[in-house]
């Protein structure tokens, strides 16, 4: 049965209220809440049922037939939230806003909130991970992006200038869960954000116009981001609905401010996942995370994906790096004491939304427990940022919350002893009563000579006396006692006495129950207060353990301070590749990667396998690693400041917009050469690849002459195509560098060492051979590429670097068929198997022209 054909006049008070209310949230799976459990009616139930592997029931609801129902336990409905969550559903909690027991009639529902990817606040959350709901408001002519992590109460906006491509390559590149847009969105963005990054995309127009977080965005001047902040906070809050003033001031995010690079760049350089797992392990993050905090390990993060262009920053961070190493004693007691400090941005943003627990409250007092030490290190330390110690909030904490406190608050608990006058005395009732109750034990076994009868108590039937099934013949009308329950095993009474002791109890403890809520809740409001400091704290606590993690892994990994320089001169003096280096079994082999001002382009040849890629990669991971504040992995290195990086490494169809691997390589191609200044860094990989060779070596020509004369952008651009290493003659930008490797007896050895000048051989077959390929294919593809070789007549390489006055060359005229055949194809960049199938198909043709 579907909601939307039942007969509305039909349905019962409660179904009636739950229709009411789920058309308000028609999109999402409302969790209604029915005594002591979550339930789902129509259509959420089916779906719900099937998703969470529920039991699919029926509800009387006044129509003919029962309506679809499932249900779970109110106490472990979080499980199942984050289950829908990751699936990509939004689910409203519907709660009782009435106690039932005062109320007659239908208790007041409504929804308390909804939860999405993006607008989660909950403990079950990825410590190390940011948890970013973002938007898009299209201006027509720009876009204005904002974004928010609800559960620590971060904030920035930015402006993206361009077309749609560099929007959706900002959000992919901050991997937001979930985005929000404006109405007149081109809808071509919506798409493709939902089809091919898997993206939550909600679509409306509506703006935040109150008063209450103004704040966000009172001093923010441009009216664009004030209106794209606006877009996000309605929706923000209207999904969220309680109290979110954590939210923090909205940091604009500048481009000029951070080296900027898109996902491709972050994906393939490997700097928060690995391309094969997309996993955290064996990431650059992986290897600099030794944070002691989740603060830490997320500002971590943040600052990997948005490095520095500041000098002055870079250098300040680089001397306390070098501090904490010198310092290693104080460096170890501030490691000790941020142990102790638990997530302060997280347990702020619960604390003020008031979805806390008592353990929430004891990690804060153990954490501002640790802040006294902290801060007397860092006075040590010179430190160039104060922290506060909110002596005032430990206090209060720790004469109040009870440290083994249950996770939830209505069951008592969580109060110690001396903190409340009134509820010591209520305890002092209830726990005189219990004592009353086994006095009355002994004294009833005395009186009546029942030796085995006990005084017992359940929620349902109050305290009891219970006498066995073989004793009940000893009950006597003169012991005043009432029948109560009669059970399989025995009889259950109750006494006047009893009765008045038992009212006294329940009493007592209700009460109990009551007033430490209120205590609770009275003590949340005063922390409330401190919410500003203690995240401002919790910034400077970030900054210090991401500081303290470079320091730990400088000293482990022999990392160096990096020299930052204003005359474009990379010296990255035996530089190794940080990840790599770590997870590799033989030893790692450095290398050099030396680019003067005088020289902008390193063009690299070698085989495969034999550490191009590598090498290119390790130079990217080298300036990033400097441009947060980090020691570098290399014996000597001097820097420039880059304002941006790109990279095509790696050939990938893009399967889900049916775009072919040159397709992909020629569209990030366009985008580096689009956007890339000066004080760029660009590396492509084999570029040209991916169609024939004469088109793909002529364009890699192109492209190179290109950036020589026009962008002037550090490059690293490794090639098969030899003929291009002709290019140092004309191009005085240029150097040429090669991987090398040793042949002997047939078998090639890597030596992974990059030296000066260029090689004209791949060493395919011998990497074929090493792949294990069958000793019969290996030999017969020796034997083509030596007729290959000795047939083959190389083609001169076009070398005028004029881009614009380039003449046409005339066709060579046509001698015969396969003569021409032969030349087009280039044997050192065949596989065995094209090799063959080339070598049949000549056969073939020259056979059927006979």
């Amino acid at each position: 049965m579907k909601r939307s054909e039942v007969d509305r006049s039909k349905l019962s008070p409660m179904m009636q209220q739950y229709m009411d209310i789920k058309d308000q949230y028609d999109d999402t799976i409302i969790f209604f809440r029915l005594g002591d459990f979550y339930e789902m009616f129509f259509d959420d139930a089916i779906l719900a049922s099937r998703v969470l592997e529920l039991t699919l029931t029926g509800k009387q609801a006044g129509l003919d037939e029962r309506v679809p129902m499932c249900g779970i336990p109110h106490h472990a409905y979080a499980s199942y939230v984050d289950e829908l969550i990751d699936k990509g559903y939004k689910v409203a909690i519907c709660e009782q806003l009435e106690d039932p027991k005062e109320v007659k009639g239908m208790v007041k529902r409504d929804v308390i909130q909804v939860i999405t990817k993006g607008t989660r606040i909950d403990s079950n959350m990825d410590s190390k991970d940011n948890n970013y709901i973002a938007n898009i408001y299209d201006f027509n002519y720009c876009f204005g992006v904002s974004y928010a992590d609800i559960s620590t109460g971060e904030v920035y906006a930015t402006l993206v200038e361009g077309d749609n491509d560099k929007v959706i390559k900002e959000i992919t590149r901050n991997g937001f869960k979930e985005v929000i847009v404006n109405d007149t969105i081109d809808r071509e963005i919506v798409e493709k954000l939902r089809t091919n990054h898997e993206i939550m995309v909600s679509i409306t127009k509506e703006e935040y116009e109150e008063k209450d977080y103004q704040y966000i965005y009172k001093n923010i001047e441009d009216v664009r981001i004030v209106k794209t902040l606006k877009h996000l906070l309605k929706y923000i809050l209207d999904n969220k609905k309680g109290d979110l003033h954590h939210l923090q001031p909205c940091q604009i995010i500048k481009s000029s401010s951070y080296l900027e690079f898109d996902s491709n760049t972050m994906r393939n350089l490997e700097l928060v996942e690995t391309i094969r797992n997309r996993e955290r392990q064996y990431s650059l993050l992986w290897l600099l995370d030794k944070c002691k905090t989740a603060m830490g390990s997320r500002f971590l993060k943040y600052s990997i994906l948005n490095p520095l262009t500041s000098k002055e920053e870079l250098e300040r961070r680089y001397d306390f790096v070098s501090l904490l190493s010198t310092e290693f004693i104080l460096r170890d007691d501030l490691i000790t004491s941020l142990e102790q400090v638990y997530d302060l941005e997280r347990l702020v943003g619960r604390i003020t939304y008031g979805n806390l627990n008592a353990k929430d409250l004891i990690q804060l007092k153990n954490s501002v427990g640790a802040l006294p030490r902290i801060k007397d290190i860092l006075i040590q330390l010179k430190y160039d940022k104060k922290i506060d110690t909110f002596e005032e909030v430990y206090s209060l904490l720790d004469k109040s919350i009870e440290e083994d406190a249950p996770f939830t608050l209505h069951e008592g608990g969580l109060i110690k002893e001396g903190y409340n006058e009134e509820l010591d005395e209520l305890k002092r009732i209830s726990s005189g009563s219990k004592d009353f109750i086994l006095e009355m034990e002994k004294e009833e076994k005395e009186r009546t000579g029942i030796k085995n009868l006990k005084v017992g108590y359940n929620k349902v039937f109050g305290y009891y006396i219970e006498v066995s099934k073989g004793q009940t013949s000893l009950v006597k009308d003169e012991f005043g006692w009432e029948r109560k329950q009669t059970l399989s095993t025995g009889e259950r009474f109750t006494t006047p006495v009893l009765k008045e002791k038992e009212n006294i109890i329940l009493g007592a403890e209700e009460k109990i129950v009551s007033l430490e809520y209120k205590l609770f809740m009275d003590i949340r409001e005063v922390i409330k207060r401190y919410s500003k400091s203690l995240q401002q704290t919790a910034r400077i606590i970030s900054e210090i353990d991401m500081l303290q993690a470079f320091s730990i892994v400088s000293d482990n990994y022999k990392f160096v301070r990096p020299t930052l320089t204003d005359d474009k001169t990379i010296k990255l003096i035996d530089c190794r590749h940080p990840v790599v280096e770590q997870v590799m079994k033989e030893q790692y082999i450095p290398n050099d990667i030396v680019m003067d001002h005088t020289t902008n382009i390193l063009l690299i040849t070698g085989p495969n396998m034999a550490g191009k890629s590598t090498y290119m990669r390790q130079c990217a991971i080298t300036v990033i690693m400097a441009q947060i504040g980090c020691f570098v992995p290399c014996k000597e290195a001097t820097i420039p400041i880059f304002d941006k990086i790109f990279t095509r490494i790696g050939a990938s169809d893009d399967l889900v917009s049916g775009e072919s691997t040159f397709m992909v390589e020629m569209k990030e191609a366009n985008y580096a050469i689009q956007e890339a200044t000066e004080n760029s860094l660009i590396l492509f990989d084999e570029l040209g690849r991916g169609t024939a060779t004469y088109d793909g070596m002529s364009l890699a020509q192109a492209i190179l002459e290109y950036i020589h004369d026009k962008i002037k952008a550090k490059t690293l651009f490794s090639t098969h195509y030899h003929e291009l290493t002709v290019l140092e003659k004309d191009l005085k930008h240029l150097k040429n560098v090669h991987v090398s490797a040793t042949e002997e007896n047939g078998k090639v050895t890597f030596l992974h060492k990059v030296k000066p000048g260029a090689v004209d051989k791949s060493y395919g077959i011998h990497v074929a051979a090493l792949a294990h390929l069958p000793d019969s294919l290996i030999k017969r593809a020796d034997e083509i590429l030596s007729v290959y070789e000795k047939k083959s007549v190389k083609k001169e390489t076009f070398t005028q670097t004029s881009l614009f006055e380039l003449t046409e060359q005339e066709s060579t005229p046509k001698k015969n068929e396969v003569e021409e055949k032969i030349k087009e194809i280039n044997p050192l960049e065949m596989t065995p198997m094209e090799a063959l199938s080339f070598l049949y198909e000549l056969h073939k043709n020259t056979k059927n022209n006979k």
